[in-house]
């Protein structure tokens, strides 16, 4: 499989295998005109297999919702062609707007404009809890 460079853009590397489609929708990538590639499961001296993400445009990516889904997850910023910066992500302490409560009888789902935020509880569990009601994500 051949896969060209990109110029200008995002690589959302070392992905743990099988997250790649998970990370791809809660990016919104899937509503947007980009070339975007997602390779899944390539092979990968330090993980085993892993998935990759390429954007082929320079866009702000959401880094909370790499932290969330994956938080050893790397993002590399392409600039003309060269690596231009290399970010490690670790799991955010709060996530605003990224997943939804899903308790019936909380608060965001009767108030529309109240925003859906998380706090980390537990780092070890990756566990995330609704700030309004306590549920679990």
């Amino acid at each position: 499989m051949n896969i060209d460079s990109i110029q200008n853009g995002v690589v959302i590397d070392h992905i743990t295998a099988g997250s790649g489609m998970r990370l791809y929708d809660l990016l919104g990538l899937d509503r947007t005109d980009l070339s975007v590639a997602i390779i899944r499961n390539v092979a990968s001296r330090k993980m085993g297999k892993k998935d990759i993400i390429k954007i082929d445009a320079d866009i702000d990516v959401n880094l909370d919702v790499i932290g969330y889904v994956d938080p050893g997850a790397t993002v590399n910023i392409i600039k003309d062609g060269l690596l231009y910066e290399k970010k490690t992500i670790e799991m955010p302490e709060l996530l605003t707007d990224v997943i939804r409560c899903k308790n019936p009888r909380c608060i965001t789902g009767t108030e529309q404009e109240l925003k859906h935020v998380f706090r980390l509880t537990d780092r070890a569990k990756k566990e995330y809890r609704c700030v309004y009601c306590e549920t679990k994500a």
